[in-house]
């Protein structure tokens, strides 16, 4: 017996829109989290870039919200296969996050509120690639999306931009986080379904 109904050909696409492999559109903003939601109040959080060297980078809210900020409209991907078309954001670029940080490193470590880590390829925060954001379509980011601020890094699966972000910590090897100890890519590139550790 057959596990899928004759017929069956997943969720619909739409006309004309480019996935990757595996993806189907969500009109909503499907909330998926590593655990409960981690309330951050904008007078305490901070933002903290640890160099290899332990020289530390800190913007608190205020801080933050003075630096030249970026409103990026992209597509987003989740491992559990959904994508969402044409979000648009409002935050700091890590460029100029990184913009005065001396460094050799080569990988990133994550952290967020509430304990959840993410590991990246520094070279995937850079160019215009990755922001720190705390606004979703025009209005404060909600905390289940996230809020205060989160990592946005649009070209990898939506678990690389860690929610509740409060720092990155540069390191000369890669570490892995808290879904790739659990067996999920260490990179998470969509387009070519590196959605577990072997892809």
């Amino acid at each position: 017996m057959g596990i899928v109904s004759p017929g069956f050909q997943g969720r619909p696409r739409s006309a004309g829109a480019v996935l990757p492999p595996g993806q189907y559109i969500a009109e909503d903003f499907p909330v998926l989290s590593a655990g409960p939601t981690p309330r951050v109040e904008q007078a305490h959080w901070e933002f903290t870039i640890t160099t290899e060297t332990g020289v530390e980078h800190r913007w608190d809210w205020a801080a933050f919200l003075r630096l030249p900020s970026q409103s990026p409209t992209v597509d987003i991907h989740c491992v559990t296969q959904w994508t969402k078309l044409g979000t648009t954001w409002e935050g700091v670029s890590l460029d100029t996050l990184l913009g005065g940080v001396e460094t050799a490193a080569e990988y990133a470590l994550v952290h967020s509120y509430g304990g959840y880590t993410t590991n990246l390829p520094l070279a995937d925060l850079l160019d215009g690639q990755a922001w720190v954001v705390h606004r979703y379509d025009g209005a404060p980011l909600a905390p289940e999306h996230g809020g205060p601020a989160r990592l946005l890094v649009p070209h990898l699966y939506f678990w690389k931009s860690a929610k509740w972000v409060r720092g990155i910590r540069l390191l000369d090897r890669d570490e892995q986080g808290f879904w790739e100890l659990a067996g999920y890519h260490d990179r998470g590139d969509p387009w070519l379904e590196q959605r577990y550790q072997g892809d």
